[in-house]
C-alpha cells in the first residue's frame, strides 16, 4: 500500500471541514426534532379533541338506547311521543298549535 505524505494545512482544512459537516448535521437534526415535537403536540391536541367528542357520542348513544328501550317496552311513553311529535289527540281532546 502506498502512502503519500499530506501537507499540514490539509489536515487542518480536513478537520475544519469535518467540524462544519458535523455542525450542519447537528443543526439539521435539531430542526427535524423541533418539527417533530410541534407535530406531536398537534397530534396530542387532535387526540384530546377526538376523545372529548367520543365521550359526547357515548353519552348521546346511552340516551338514545334508553329512549329505544322505553319505546319497545313502555306503551304510555310511545303514546306520549306520538301525541307530542305528530300532534295526535284522543277523540275527546283538542290540540292547539301556536305559531312560533
Amino acid at each position: 500500500m502506498l502512502h503519500f505524505p499530506m501537507p499540514a494545512w490539509f489536515h487542518r482544512v480536513f478537520l475544519v471541514f469535518c467540524a462544519l459537516l458535523s455542525l450542519g448535521g447537528i443543526a439539521t437534526l435539531l430542526v427535524v426534532l423541533s418539527q417533530t415535537r410541534a407535530e406531536y403536540a398537534q397530534l396530542l391536541a387532535v387526540e384530546t379533541e377526538a376523545r372529548r367528542r367520543f365521550e359526547d357520542v357515548k353519552v348521546k348513544l346511552a340516551e338514545q338506547e334508553l329512549v329505544l328501550e322505553r319505546l319497545r317496552n313502555d306503551p304510555d311513553y310511545v303514546e306520549t311521543m306520538i301525541r307530542r311529535r305528530l300532534g295526535y289527540a284522543k277523540p275527546d281532546e283538542f290540540v292547539f298549535r301556536f305559531a312560533d
